[in-house]
Formats: structure tokens, sequence, C-alpha cells
């Protein structure tokens, strides 16, 4: 009886891994793709993970965290909900619905600011949340997702933040007790499989396009944003091609508020957005191509009448009828990835947005080194002055006050290195970042270094301050629940800006549990 009854359970934990394919999104959140990207490096396999979020129906689930077999044992209700399952399940034939709860707690010490204003010894965060996910057969998918959350932050955080009164990956804050922050935001969709090739989301969230860890087309580091998208994939799986309308906001100061009054939460300056992403898989090859457009829906005499070129779902013929440079934005680019062993690939990427001004990528990543849960990624980024600009500012490569491309914005060079390390549950990571990048010394002076100044160059007799920044963040965790990534953290980061004020040091240690579903990009 004993066997037969571990027999049923395996078979049925199989059963849940080959029919969990359903239309929802893969969490955008490394820890989750380290898997997918594993699995899409093999020669064999066909999966478009060049933009994400990727679709469960559309990869390859083998071993991806969430969806992996587990066959030990728990003998008790909570150690069943803790470790292996969703805190509630219903199934009702061809319905299915999962609701999780999500919490971050976190302590820490900041010993690397020296300045020791008032009560930064103890630091602190704390989100609470809720996840919701479901199925209507295998044709109709849904998602909820919402947090709120507070915190007092290490002094170098909290002093980016309050340049844009945004936070990285989550939102705009407010600020209570003088610098500690509060913030909410959430995310959903609708997936629907209109056909065995076409799914349309309906939906709030983010997109991220490229490999690497960043990228420099379009990355998850500013909030999320409504859509609506089209993804189209072929009968063959060589090539997927995503189209999707959005809106975005500038949303960086009091100049930005439309002049409907005096109110502090009147709205930003605005504006739609169109997406266009092709991605063609030759075997090792994977070639992407990308173009965005964002148009300028308000000028100086108010909302300007629709423009029907925001419908267009073709890629290129918004660049090819506005050309790079006008005022409604256009950027086009690439990304690519090579595969050149079973489980390990190079992949880069360029970005252009005006005649004579870049951004590029170049990056190698390698699974299972030397041993299996062993993985390594190197990545290279750079961006030329006033790339991602606009005249008017308001039309920059920006969402709610943050790059919508590389958090460093633009003019910049950074080397990232990465190695992550497993023994079971328990994992260990490694990152150092450093990174070179300008900055004008006055707002009188534009040499376009900042996203938040008009395209329009003041140059300064001695040039923009030459700045550098070193990051390295250390990490051990020990996973608790695949579903929602539920870790237990104990980790410490180190940044060092040479020449910068102890507010911008920082020597960071801290202890956490916490459900990550997305990516928070805090070292810049």
């Amino acid at each position: 009886m004993p066997s037969f009854r571990i027999t049923i359970a395996a078979v049925a934990s199989a059963l849940a891994i080959a029919t969990a394919g359903q239309q929802n999104d893969i969490p955008l959140q490394r820890d989750f793709y380290i898997d997918v990207e594993r699995n899409a490096a093999k020669l064999d396999t066909i999966v478009h993970t060049g933009l994400k979020p990727v679709l469960q129906s559309r990869a390859d689930l083998t071993h991806v965290m969430g969806h992996r077999a587990d066959s030990a044992r728990y003998y008790y209700w909570l150690t069943l909900k803790l470790f292996k399952e969703h805190f509630l399940v219903v199934d009702e034939g061809d319905f299915h619905l999962t609701v999780d709860p999500l919490f971050h707690q976190e302590y820490g010490n900041d010993f690397g600011d020296q300045t020791r204003y008032v009560d930064t010894t103890q630091l602190y965060f704390n989100s609470r949340g809720l996840l919701i996910a479901g199925d209507f057969g295998e044709r109709i998918s849904f998602q909820t997702m919402f947090h709120e959350s507070r915190g007092a932050v290490p002094q170098f955080l909290l002093n980016q933040v309050r340049l844009t009164d945004a936070i990285s990956g989550q939102g705009r804050v407010k600020y209570f007790d003088g610098r500690k922050l509060d913030f909410g935001w959430s995310q959903a969709n609708l997936s629907v499989a209109a056909t065995s090739w076409l799914n349309i989301q309906l939906g709030h969230g983010r997109h991220f396009v490229g490999h690497g860890y960043r990228s420099v087309l379009l990355s998850d580091h500013a909030p999320p944003s409504p859509y609506l998208k089209f993804s189209a994939l072929s009968r063959s799986r060589r090539w997927q091609y995503s189209t999707w309308h959005t809106k975005l906001m500038h949303g960086l100061g009091k100049d930005d508020r439309l002049p409907t009054g005096e109110s502090s939460e009147a709205l930003f300056q605005w504006m739609r957005a169109r997406f266009n992403h092709l991605s063609v898989d030759l075997g090792r090859v994977q070639l992407g191509l990308f173009e965005a457009t964002l148009f300028r829906n308000i000028d100086e005499d108010g909302v300007r009448p629709f423009d029907p070129m925001e419908l267009n779902p073709v890629i290129g013929i918004n660049t090819m009828t506005f050309g790079l440079g006008h005022a409604d934005k256009c950027l086009v680019g690439a990304d690519l990835r090579v595969k050149v062993t079973r489980s390990a690939y190079l992949y880069g990427q360029y970005a252009t947005d005006s005649p004579g001004r870049f951004a590029w990528q170049a990056g190698a990543r390698a699974f299972d080194v030397g041993r299996k849960d062993l993985h390594l990624q190197l990545e290279y980024n750079s961006s030329t002055r006033f790339m991602y600009a606009s005249d008017p500012a308001t039309q920059s490569y920006v969402h709610a006050g943050l790059p919508l491309a590389h958090p460093l914005g633009t003019a910049f060079s950074e080397f990232v290195a990465i190695a992550d390390a497993g023994f079971g549950r328990f994992w260990l990571q490694a990152k150092a970042n450093l990174s070179s990048f300008e900055r004008d010394t006055s707002a009188f002076y534009n040499h376009g270094t900042s996203l938040n100044r008009p395209d329009e160059e003041r140059a300064s007799p001695d040039g923009p301050d030459q700045l550098k920044l070193f990051w390295f963040d250390l990490n051990a965790s020990y996973l608790l629940n695949p579903n929602t990534n539920l870790r237990l953290v104990l980790g410490c980061w180190r940044r060092d800006q040479p020449g910068a004020s102890d507010g911008l040091q920082s020597t960071y240690v801290y202890a956490a549990i916490r459900t990550s579903l997305f990516n928070r990009y805090y070292d810049l």
C-alpha cells in the first residue's frame, strides 16, 4: 500500500507538470528564468526567450521553479503549504485557481553610511500582497498581483528615489517620518489563446527584451503600465511576432503635471506607445528585431488629435514614416542569441534612436558549469550621450520618472558578473557591477547625460563629471516554496562611489524572508 501511494503521487506530480503550460506568464523574475533560459539553451529546443515574460504554453517547463516534481513527504498541512503547495487551490472541472499571500519582511544595518542621520542604524522593509492566478480550460488564463510596502531604506537608495519619486520596478512613492517610503503597486492580465497560434493579452505589467541581465532596448526597471498585446507563434515555432499598445507617463517634477488644478495628484504628462518585436529562430541563432514608437499626444496646445499610426502593428512602418529624431520618438534595434554548446550561449543587443547615438550590449552565459546548478554570466553595456533623450524631455524614453531601458539612463558603460550556485534548496549568489557614467555639473549645462533634460546641447568648458561606481552583492538563501519563490535570505551589498559623500556609500547587511516575483534593480 505505501508503494502504491508513492506511485500515485509521482504520477499526479508528472501530470501536473505536463498540464501546467497554460496561458499565464512565467513571473518576470530572474530566479524563474534561470531554468527557462537553461532549457532554451539546448541545441534541439526552440523557445523564444528574447521577449519576456514568456507564456507557460510556449516554454519548456522541465525543472522550472514552480513546475518541478517534488516527491518529498510532508506530513502536516502547515509543512505542505510552506514547502510545496499553493496556499489555496480550487479545482472544479476545467476551472483552476490558486491564491498565495505575498510578503517581504527585511531588517538590516548600513555600516557604510557614516552620516548616521536619525534612526539609520536599524533599517527595515515590509511588504504585504496577494497573488491570484487561474485558468478556464487550456485557452483562458488570468492573474493579478498587488503589493503594499513601506520601509526605511539605505541613504543612497533614498537619495535616488527622491530624484524621481519612484522606486525601481515598483512605482511612485510617498514619504512619511521624513525619510521613510510608502508605496503600493499592482499588475494583472487576462490572457487568451484565440487560436493555437495567437495569444491576446489585456493587462497592466512590464516587458523585457533580450537575453541578458540588463536590456538596452526595453527593461522591467520602470513601473507597470497598461497594455493590449497580440503575440503570434508559427506552427513550426521558428518565428514569433508580438505587438502591444501601452500608455506611459514621464512623471518627473511639478513641471510635468497637467494644468488641471493645484492638486498634488494632478495627472502627469502622458504619451501612448507602440512596441513591436519579431523573433526568428535559425537553429543555433535566435535573432530579434525591435521597434518602439512613443507618440507625442500632448503639446503646448493641449491634447493632440488621435494618430492612427498608434494602431499600426507592423514593425518598421512607424520608423519609416516618422524617421529617427522626430517628435514622435522612434527607437529601433536588434537582440541576438547564439548557442555555443547545449548549455552556453553568447548574446548581444544594439539600439539607436538618432544618427550617431546608440547603445549596445555583449554577454555570455553558461549553465551547469562543472557541476549541476552552477551558472555564470558576464555582460557589458554601453550608451552614448543623448541616447534615449528627446525634445521636449517629456518624450524621452522614460516611464514614471525611470528609464525604460538601462537603469543608468544614458552616457554610461557597465560590466556585470554574476555567479549562482545551487545545493538543493540552498543557493549562493555573488554579483559584481563596475560602471562609469557621466553627469552634468549643473542644471545650466547639458551634455546629454540626463533623460530629464531636452535634447539640446549646452556644453560647459570642462565637460561633465566622470563618475565611477563599484557594486558587490553576496547573498545566501534557502528556497521554502517554489510557487512564489519564498526564500529565507542573508546578504550583504557594498556600494562604493569614489569621491562621493558618505550618503552615497553603503555596506548594507540584511536578513529577510520574502516572496520574489519581480526584479529590483538597486545596483546603480
